[in-house]
């Protein structure tokens, strides 16, 4: 583990690679860690790359905040372009799975001239993930989660009787155990759990809307499974519309939401292959 200083925090971090390489940042999601990235990582490295996989705010015990108004996701963003910059990089390459998806979204659409490429996995642009619940009924349930994790109650009732609820959320989603016992070795934490709720929270709070979430410019891979239950083929469907640059739609045939955990052999090649179809110049 490696830690990041940034933008007055300390981020925990799998970082790897050569320095001189290209950045590559990586952003996990919820309920997870940078070990959703362990295969990604390392594979991105020995082609040369410069990879960091940071545990994000409230995830790093050096870069947690005790407001939820801290987890803004205009706050988020800035810790995206102030890794970037301790990392010596002025333009990136970013790839962010479910809210680290919806972070790298609005980082790529309000700062273009940062971001080389970028890859999400699951998490729609934000536009066309609002649109998609205004018009398709099914998605409003799929997100039932997100009003629930608003509950100030919802930390404690997820940590009871030894977290049993957040580990049937892995166990539902297909994560092997190795990989939960990960994201628990973090998530298990009052403190550290609470925070990661606060992004939910604080979603509702910020400055940036989603339906206002202008197109990105940067070249765009954006991979999504068949069989996610938070995200329905409307939303996924709709984000083409919300990229005007080079686009790759890959579906993944019953493949659930936690692709890497999943599938750990699926994203990487799709990766690699993305970023080297568009190098930093």
């Amino acid at each position: 583990m490696s830690i990041v200083e940034a933008g007055g925090w300390r981020f925990s971090a799998h970082v790897d690679g050569p320095r001189n390489g290209a950045l590559v940042l990586f952003l996990h999601g919820f309920p997870q860690t940078r070990f959703t990235w362990r295969a990604e990582v390392p594979a991105v490295a020995a082609a040369g790359f410069h990879a960091c996989a940071p545990d994000q705010r409230g995830y790093s015990a050096g870069a947690r905040p005790p407001s939820a108004d801290d987890y803004r996701v205009e706050h988020l963003a800035g810790d995206v372009l102030a890794i970037a910059d301790a990392l010596g990089a002025d333009r990136f390459h970013l790839v962010g799975h479910d809210w680290g998806g919806q972070v790298a979204w609005v980082t790529a659409a309000l700062h273009p001239h940062r971001v080389r490429s970028l890859a999400v996995i699951s998490r729609p642009h934000p536009a066309a993930f609002a649109a998609a619940m205004r018009s398709d009924s099914r998605q409003s349930v799929r997100s039932g989660h997100h009003q629930r994790f608003l509950r100030p109650e919802a930390t404690d009732e997820l940590l009871a009787n030894d977290a049993s609820r957040l580990c049937r959320i892995y166990r539902d989603s297909g994560v092997p155990d190795d990989a939960a016992a990960a994201y628990l070795a973090t998530l298990a934490r009052r403190d550290a759990l609470d925070a990661a709720l606060n992004w939910y929270r604080a979603a509702v709070r910020s400055e940036i809307k989603a339906h206002e979430v202008p197109a990105v410019k940067a070249p765009t891979l954006y991979v999504w499974g068949d069989h996610d239950v938070t995200v329905g083929r409307a939303a996924a469907e709709g984000t083409a519309a919300m990229v005007e640059a080079p686009y790759r739609f890959v579906e993944l045939p019953g493949v659930g939401h936690f692709v890497t955990d999943q599938v750990p052999a699926a994203f990487a090649p799709l990766l690699l292959e993305h970023l080297q179809s568009h190098p930093v110049s």
